[in-house]
This record gives C-alpha cells, structure tokens and sequence, in this order.
C-alpha cells in the first residue's frame, strides 16, 4: 500500500463519485472497447502477458504465505484477475492475491479449514458487492492513513516471520503447532540449531538477484542490456536461477522444494464447489470476512487512485466494488482466496502500456495456460527462493521511512493509533487490530472535534456598517464555533445567567453540525431562561443545525421570531424585550 494521500485523492473533482456520479453500472471494458483498436490490443497483449509473468511467483509464494497450496493462488489471480478486469471499475487495474491477506488468510485456514476460508470468502465478496450498491465507494477515505500505515507495516513483518523457517531451512520439532505469529518465534527460536545451510545459500542468492537484479536495468553503461534487464522481473530470474541451482547441483537433495513441500500439487482448472456450513462457521468467519472486504476495497480502490493518475482517467470505484465482490465470490467457488487490487502489478501494466480491461484478461489466459501446460515445472521452485521473494514483497509494502516519518513528525496521538495497530497485528491478528485501531482512531477524532468547539461571551459587536455597537446591560451573548455534539456538548452549558439578565442571544454562525446530545442541553438552556424570565434568541443558525432544531421540535417551542439572522436584528429584538420589561 501506499501513502493515504493518493486514497484521499478520491474526494477531489475528477476522483469523487458525488461530485461525476458516473452510472452504478458500467464496467471500463464496454466504454474502452468502443474506441478499441489493433494497436491498442497490441499493447495491452504485451503488458498483459508481462503483467501475467510477474504475477506467476507472486501469486504461488502469496498463496504458501497464505497457509494454502500454491495453485490455489494461481486460481485466485486467474479467475479473480479475469472476472474483476471484466467487470471493474478501473482500466488498468491488475487484481490477485497480495501479502494484505496473507496473515488474516493463514489465521482462517488454521482454525476453520478450507471451507471457513471459502466462506469468509464468499460473505466478504456480498459484502463487496453491497458496497458497491450503496456507493460506499468514497468512504473509504476515511479510513486513517495512521491505521493502514500500522496494519501495512504489522503484515510485512509477520510475513517476514512467517518466512524465516523456509529461508533457513529449518526443522520445526514434532507436533510443534506455530499459527500465531509469536508461537512462530518461539518455535523459531527453539529449532534454530537445525538451519540447513545450504537452504540458507540458496535464499542469499535469491536475495541477492531480487536486489540487483533491478539495480543492473537501471545502469545505463550497460546500455541494451540494461533494458532486458528492465523489461525482465527479478523473482522470475531469481525462480530460474535457484530451479538451476537445486536440480542441477548437489543441492538437489539437500534443499525443500515445492514438491516436497506439496506432493499432490497437479495441473489442471478446479472444479466449482460450495463449503458445507453451520450458523457457528458463519459466526466465527464473519469478523474476518469483514476484514477481508475494507481491505480488498482500501488496497483495491488505493491501487486504482494510484493508476489514474498515471494514465490521466478516472475510475469508478463503485463499480470497482462490485467487481471485487463478484470477483471474490467466483474465486471462493473455485478454491480461490480473496483477491484485490495489486498496486504493483498494475503500475507494470501501465508502465508496459496497458490502457484497458483487456490487459487485465489478457494476464489471467496466460496464467491459465501455464496452470495447465506448465505446473509441473512449478514442483522444482525451492521454498528458500519462495521466502526470498516474499521478503521482498514484505519490505516492499512495509513503508517503513513512512511509519518513521509519522514517529517523528506526527501528533501523539495519530503515533500511538499507528503503532498500536502495528503492535496488534504482529501479536494478533488484522482482525482485533483493524477493530481496535478504528475505534481509537474514531474516540481521538471526537476528543479533538470536542477541543475545537468553544464558547465566549461577548463584550461588544460589530454592527453591519461596521460600527462597535455596545450590548444592552440587561443582555448577554454567547458565541460558539465548532460542531455541537455529545462529545463536546456540555460545553453549551459553559455559561450562567446573571440576576438582571432579561435576553441571551445565542450567536450560532460557527455551529456547523449539532447532535441529539446537543440539542438536549439547548433544552436545558432554554428551560432556565424561561424559569427566571429571559428571553432566549438565537441567530446565525446554519441550515443543518437548523433542520435538526425544526425535527426536534425546539425550534417551535423557542418560537420562530427567536430565530433571527444576525446579531445587530439580535440586538435590536433584546432592546425591544428589554423595553416592555419581560423577558418571555
């Protein structure tokens, strides 16, 4: 994931689903093929194949990562990748398996199998598509760029965790049962005199292609051979390099390979199935499905944000949802796992000149054939490469200069949400961390909206013309600023009547928005006034607040000549009460 600033892009114009309201259902495939063309299919074949070689180790070590078999993230980028490009909001946005879902994933399979997985599948992509209909599309910026950040960063290192056992070579003792991400260190730490140092070569050579693989197409000395290297992914080499390495060498017997690992691992397209299930399995899966749909709606419609403004579009991220939702619902009947958008694999899309849905397609075709024709070869990819890669991946999306920045620049309290997710994910799971992350998030919200709010009296006014005005010495006013509500309301009781008040004007101009809790304590308010004779006036009441007091039934009661709309009329009425005497 990237910077929350991209996702609030959402809100400005060309981004905001308020502001163009595109139709709720319109896939980009069907508006990019009425100016199709040969040249366009060119291009997006070239990337899409790219796109679809760069996603072929991803999606087997994300789906290992994931605590499933590695064809089940290749079903996952084909059948997800085809639907969600077909149907998708976004036109070049490349959709699969990514590390987000790669611990909340494992946690499933772990305690509810397969079947809880497919289930938790299947109710986050209704979730998905719900979304979608009720345009939640742009709410998704408000999700704090602090709480992705955390749980972005607490992911990366349980994947780090995860993979460190592979990368070493180590050998976990018998009925050792690590699921958790601290029972992964423990277990870690007890069988750390069994590394296996030659799984441990081959990975530092893995590591090593994955880091200078890139550095090489980016040396222009080497001219056209930099290109190649550009043009070709490091994990691709890095596979081809360590298959070489362990089939044709002393190593072959020496190190783990996906077949060792996954002896049953075939070839071939899954049939459609659905998970038996109890009302317990829907109980227990539903909190995760929850976490699975805001994160394949944060990653997905952050990745389309990122991508429109590298190709100058704009997408629709409602029809992004439901795309997503469809997406995952197919891949849960096909043995799939959740799937999103994968900012990475789209950028290479665009930056490989992909310009519509089609590339989308194009990617998951070519990963079908190599299910069907190649996935034997798939047998020979050691695991210490596998956890290579993943690193990579994890490092990757960690944003760790961000998550340093924030610590040293941002407010205690946007620190304390980041880092409590962070802590919370890597202890936990995505699941409590989300849960408790947002609601923190949303408490320190309401304590700062409830320091913004103020109230002060007045001592003098400025009349229209100008001119300072003095207020009547029978009169008193009040002025508040800021939203009124339960967090901040008894604010409004800041303030006591003096003996020979006869008028309190309640100045509202800077009251945007106001809440029940609110409204109760103007009630409290206006039965003093009229228990000791004053006249209660408000003025400058904003259309919102004024709504709510009309609903409420205090606008009645307090009497519409009360209301007046600004402080000189405000005045001018108080003198009048004050002339005849009475207050009410």
């Amino acid at each position: 994931m990237k910077s929350q600033r991209s996702l609030n892009e959402a809100s400005k114009p060309g981004h905001s689903d308020k502001k163009a309201k595109p139709p709720l259902f319109q896939p980009k495939l069907f508006v990019s093929l009425k100016h199709y063309s040969s040249s366009k299919f060119i291009n997006d074949l070239i990337a899409g194949i790219i796109v679809a070689i760069i996603a072929l180790p991803l999606s087997i070590a994300l789906a290992i990562a994931s605590g499933v078999s590695p064809e089940q993230g290749l079903y996952t980028a084909i059948i997800a990748g085809f639907v969600i490009a077909f149907l998708g909001g976004s036109s070049v946005n490349i959709s699969g398996p990514t590390a987000a879902f790669a611990a909340i994933v494992a946690g499933i399979v772990a305690t509810q199998g397969m079947s809880g997985l497919i289930l938790a599948t299947l109710i986050a992509g209704l979730l998905l598509i719900l979304m979608g209909v009720f345009r939640f599309g742009s709410l998704i910026k408000y999700i704090p760029m602090t709480l992705t950040i955390g749980f972005t960063a607490g992911i990366a290192v349980t994947i780090i965790i995860g993979q460190i056992k592979d990368f070493l070579g180590l050998t976990f003792a018998a009925g050792t049962n690590a699921i958790e991400t601290l029972d992964k260190v423990k277990a870690i730490a007890a069988s750390i005199g069994t590394v296996n140092l030659y799984a441990l070569l081959v990975g530092c050579i893995g590591m090593a292609i994955l880091i200078l693989w890139p550095l090489l197409g980016k040396a222009k000395k080497l001219g056209g051979f930099a290109k190649i290297c550009s043009k070709i992914p490091a994990s691709i080499i890095a596979v081809i390099i360590g298959v070489l390495l362990v089939q044709f060498t002393p190593l072959k017997d020496k190190v783990n390979t996906i077949g060792k690992l996954y002896p049953d691992l075939k070839a071939g397209f899954p049939a459609p199935s659905f998970p038996s299930f109890s009302f317990e399995t829907v109980k227990a899966v539903i909190p995760s499905a929850f976490t699975i749909a805001i994160l394949a709606a944060i990653e997905s419609l952050l990745s389309c944000v990122v991508s429109d403004g590298m190709i100058g579009d704009r997408h629709n991220s409602n029809q992004e949802l439901i795309a997503l939702g469809c997406g995952n619902i197919c891949s849960g009947i096909f043995g799939g796992i959740p799937a999103t958008g994968a900012i990475a694999r789209t950028a290479a899309n665009v930056k490989n000149g992909g310009r519509s849905p089609v590339a989308g397609m194009i990617h998951a075709i070519v990963l079908l054939l190599f299910l069907l024709v190649l996935m034997p070869l798939a047998k020979l990819i050691p695991m210490p490469i596998i956890a290579a890669i993943l690193f990579m991946v994890a490092y990757n999306m960690s944003e760790w200069r961000h998550f340093v920045q924030i610590i040293k620049t941002a407010p205690k309290s946007d620190i304390l949400v980041m880092v409590l997710t962070f802590v919370l994910t890597v202890v936990f799971d995505l699941v409590v961390a989300i849960g408790v992350g947002l609601a923190l998030s949303a408490i320190l919200f309401m304590k700062r909206m409830s320091e913004v709010t103020n109230v002060r009296r007045w001592s003098e006014t400025e009349s229209a013309d100008g001119n300072a005005k003095a207020i009547p010495k029978d009169t008193l006013i009040y002025e508040f600023n800021g939203p009124m509500f339960f967090a901040g309301a008894e604010k409004i009781l800041d303030f006591a009547l003096e003996k020979d008040t006869k008028v309190l004007i309640l100045r509202m101009g800077g009251v945007q928005a106001i809440d029940a809790t609110a409204m109760k304590n103007l009630e409290n308010v206006l039965s003093e006034c009229r228990d000791k004779d004053v006249r209660l006036i408000l003025s400058h009441v904003q259309e919102f607040p004024l709504k709510v007091m009309k609903k409420d039934g205090f606008y009645d009661r307090v009497g519409a000549d009360s209301f007046v709309k600004n402080v000189d009329e405000a005045i001018a009425l108080a003198a009048a009460v004050s002339e005849s005497g009475s207050g009410n």
